[in-house]
Formats: structure tokens, C-alpha cells, sequence
């Protein structure tokens, strides 16, 4: 029987934050058969996330904020079991897909317990992680999520539309990743990890996040004018507003001193971000949809 404390670690919910990488891998081809793109999202969003977010739970036995979930009960040991069973779930159901997309499933699972287990704890390496998490999350994902809806080879991933939305997913993930440890680093220090964001320090994570946000959205913008048309470009960075308005009011009032980094200005710029990424790609679906 699952526990209500397993449930609240799978942390369903925190999957939408990582839902812009599918939506841009299905943005970036052709209108493809719908059973497709709905396996492949359940498989990702609903199992493969939720499997990576309890085994990291399992051994992280946080105490206090973790993403999603601002007060997280004790971790139980059905938590591991659940964690390793939506896993094969995942792993089965992928095969629906074809091998290659199982094949990247096994490797994103096998990462996403690199990272967590105390054997090998890449969580504890500030850069190893931060490249390690960019990588796996964005590019790998937005690589074989594309692969499982247009069954292709690996030239067909390589062209130059694909290639750079996968860089630009990663470099996305990338520049919002210490913000996600920004209220963490008390706990973090407890365990002996050192997170990018513990040695870039709280001021330091702001200007890191910052500049970088703010050079991986240019690119965005470059992407979409070369790909895409004026129209689309402009409604992506409409799309972004409302991220940058609250992270800068955020970063100006810690500036200050009259904000903390704490754990509920963390989730409001997640959840800024990712609705912003999401409702953008959503319409651009909507829009190659009706045009196909």
C-alpha cells in the first residue's frame, strides 16, 4: 500500500515544471500520430519524473523545502519500492515506442539514481551535477522525446533545428538550476553537498541566474526568428514576462534586504517560467496543427 508520504515525495505535480522540454521536442516537427505524443508524455510526466523525484527523496530524508512540496513528511521505505516500480513501468511501457526511446528511458533512470546514491552522489559535486542535471533533463529528453513520436535515426536528430533546440533546452535548465537549490543550502551543507548554488553563494546565484537567464532567452529569440517567423518570436518573449518581472522584483527587494531566498519565491518563479514555456508551446502546436 502507497503511503500518503510516498505520494507527496513522487511529487506529481513538480513534473509541469519540466513539461516545456516535451512541448518544444513536440513543436519542433511535424504534427505526429496523437497516441504517440500521449504514451510518451504519461511515460515521462507521470512515471519517469515522479520515479526520479521519490529515489531522490528516498535518500535525500530532507526535512525541510524541497521542490514542490514546502513541508515534506518522513520518507518511508515503500518510497524506494514506488520509486523503482513506476521506473519499470516506465521502461516496459516504452518499448510501445520503439528501443531507442526505451534505451533512453533505462539511461535517464540509471542518471537519475547516479545522482542521489550515496555510492556514487553526483548531487554533491557543484559543477558535475549542474552540467550532469542540464544535460539529462534538457537535451537528452528533448532528444528522445522527439525520437519516440518521429521514430527516427540518429541524423535526423543531429539537424541543425533539432540539435539546437536540444543545446537550448539544456542551457535552459541549466540557467534556472541554482535557483532551484537557492533556499536549500542549510540542509544541503548538512548532508555534504555542495550545490552550485552553496558555491556560487544566495547573491551570487542571483547575478549567475540572471545573466544567464537572460543570454539563454536571447537565444530563444534567435531560434525562433530563424526558424520560426517575427510572430512567434514576440509571443515567446511575451511569454517570459511575467518570470522576469517577478524574478527581478524578487532579486531587487533581496538586494535590499527586505526579501529571503526562501522556498515560496522560488516556486512562484518556477512556476512563472514553466507556465510561461508551456502555454507558449502549447499555442505553437495549437498553430501547426491548424496549418498542417
Amino acid at each position: 500500500m502507497i503511503t500518503k508520504s510516498t505520494l507527496i515525495h513522487l511529487r506529481f505535480p513538480f513534473s509541469l515544471f519540466l513539461l516545456p522540454i516535451f512541448l518544444f521536442a513536440v513543436a519542433s516537427g511535424i504534427p505526429v500520430e496523437q497516441w504517440k505524443t500521449l504514451l510518451a508524455f504519461f511515460i515521462i510526466h507521470t512515471l519517469l519524473y515522479p520515479a526520479s523525484n521519490g529515489y531522490n527523496s528516498y535518500y535525500d530524508k530532507d526535512t525541510e523545502s524541497i521542490g514542490g512540496v514546502e513541508y515534506p513528511p518522513v520518507v518511508t521505505e515503500d518510497l524506494r519500492w514506488a520509486s523503482l516500480v513506476l521506473d519499470a513501468i516506465a521502461l516496459l511501457l516504452s518499448f510501445f515506442l520503439g528501443w531507442k526511446f526505451a534505451f533512453a528511458i533505462f539511461i535517464y533512470g540509471c542518471c537519475s539514481k547516479a545522482y542521489s546514491h550515496p555510492s556514487l552522489r553526483i548531487k554533491k559535486y557543484p559543477i558535475a551535477s549542474w552540467i550532469g542535471t542540464g544535460l539529462i533533463q534538457g537535451a537528452w529528453t528533448f532528444f528522445m522525446s522527439y525520437q519516440a513520436l518521429h521514430a527516427c535515426g540518429l541524423n535526423d536528430l543531429m539537424q541543425p533545428k533539432i540539435l539546437t533546440g536540444a543545446v537550448l533546452s539544456s542551457l535552459y535548465l541549466m540557467a534556472a538550476y541554482p535557483m532551484t537549490q537557492i533556499y536549500q543550502h542549510a540542509e544541503d551543507a548538512r548532508r555534504g553537498d555542495k550545490t552550485l548554488s552553496i558555491l556560487l553563494g544566495i547573491k551570487g546565484t542571483f547575478l549567475f541566474t540572471g545573466i544567464l537567464f537572460g543570454g539563454v532567452i536571447a537565444l530563444y529569440a534567435f531560434y525562433f526568428l530563424k526558424f520560426s517567423t517575427l510572430a512567434v518570436t514576440a509571443l515567446f518573449i511575451a511569454s517570459q514576462v511575467p518570470a522576469g518581472i517577478h524574478f527581478s522584483r524578487w532579486g531587487f527587494r533581496f538586494f535590499k534586504g527586505t526579501a529571503n531566498a526562501d522556498f515560496r519565491n522560488a516556486m512562484r518563479l518556477n512556476t512563472f517560467a514553466s507556465a510561461g514555456m508551456n502555454l507558449f508551446f502549447a499555442v505553437l502546436i495549437l498553430m501547426q496543427k491548424f496549418a498542417a
